[in-house]
């Protein structure tokens, strides 16, 4: 299944994609996306049935609605650094031994076709094509060999880096964490459509010219080793997000380098999940 979150007038919806359509499952009794990945098989089944049910009111054109990212405040947004050779290569970088961890907050979050709002601050703005895991069933010590237990699915993220924020301090976190510097979306695809989520293309397109090109099975650390490793040191819960780092072909390893700027429009793709569209606008 493929999971979203509707943008209705004053309050969100969460819904599943569907022959077509989008159904909205607050008539399943869902108030929120986050509830139904915290309710496991049953919650599925629940949505199984809502949908089999011809829900016909609750259908939306899905080229005519505008949406939220899948979880609009996500309980973690774990994201992980330098976790493709040919990236860590071209930040001069040397391939990490351990995976290079830093956090977003909830307030980077927002949704497909939803502006990247530049900050006045910065002038360095970059993009990260990003494939992400969200964590179903939450757990603590959780064993590489059982991470497919703890898979709820896969989304979208684009990890938009205030890159002088960034390298100021040792620190990541200040030039990462700017308001809507992580779209995510525009959908969760359920872990049963994707088999292997280490054989996926990955792309960026920045209007509409390719920069970033590559495969998750160029990953450093892969989904096993990420879970096993995080809930070596925090307990996991239902709809944490590990975002799992950028293949090469970012801005700032361009000569010369290619900052976002107003007016553009970026667009990730990740194979099995589909298109993450944000226009970029200056901050007002």
């Amino acid at each position: 299944m493929q999971f979203l979150t509707l943008q209705r007038e004053g309050w969100d919806e969460p819904g599943v994609l569907y022959d077509g359509d989008l159904i909205g499952l607050k008539g399943a009794g869902f108030d929120d996306l986050l509830s139904v990945v915290a309710g496991g098989a049953d919650a599925l089944d629940r949505v199984s049935r809502w949908l089999y049910s011809q829900p016909h009111s609750e259908r939306r054109d899905p080229f005519k609605t505008p949406l939220r990212a899948p979880i609009p405040k996500p309980p973690k947004i774990i994201c992980i650094g330098l976790n493709y050779r040919d990236h860590a290569a071209e930040a001069r970088m040397a391939i990490p031994e351990v995976p290079t961890v830093f956090a977003k907050f909830a307030n980077t979050v927002t949704g497909h076709r939803h502006p990247i709002v530049l900050p006045k601050n910065s002038v360095k703005p970059d993009y990260e094509a990003e494939f992400a895991v969200v964590i179903g069933k939450g757990g603590r010590h959780i064993p590489e060999a059982r991470w497919r237990e703890h898979v709820f699915g896969y989304t979208i993220v684009n990890d938009i880096s205030a890159r002088d924020f960034q390298m100021a301090t040792s620190q990541w976190t200040m030039g990462k964490t700017f308001d809507t510097f992580a779209p995510m979306g525009p959908v969760i695809v359920t872990a049963d459509e994707i088999e292997d989520p280490h054989k996926l293309a990955i792309s960026l397109t920045l209007n509409g010219e390719i920069m970033q090109s590559s495969n998750t099975s160029n990953l450093i650390f892969g989904v096993p080793q990420l879970i096993a490793f995080l809930s070596s040191v925090m307990t996991l819960a239902p709809g944490d997000i590990i975002s799992t780092g950028t293949p090469a072909g970012v801005g700032f390893a361009r000569k010369p380098p290619r900052w976002l700027m107003p007016g553009d429009e970026v667009t990730v793709e990740v194979e099995g999940i589909g298109r993450l569209v944000n226009p970029v606008v200056a901050e007002a």
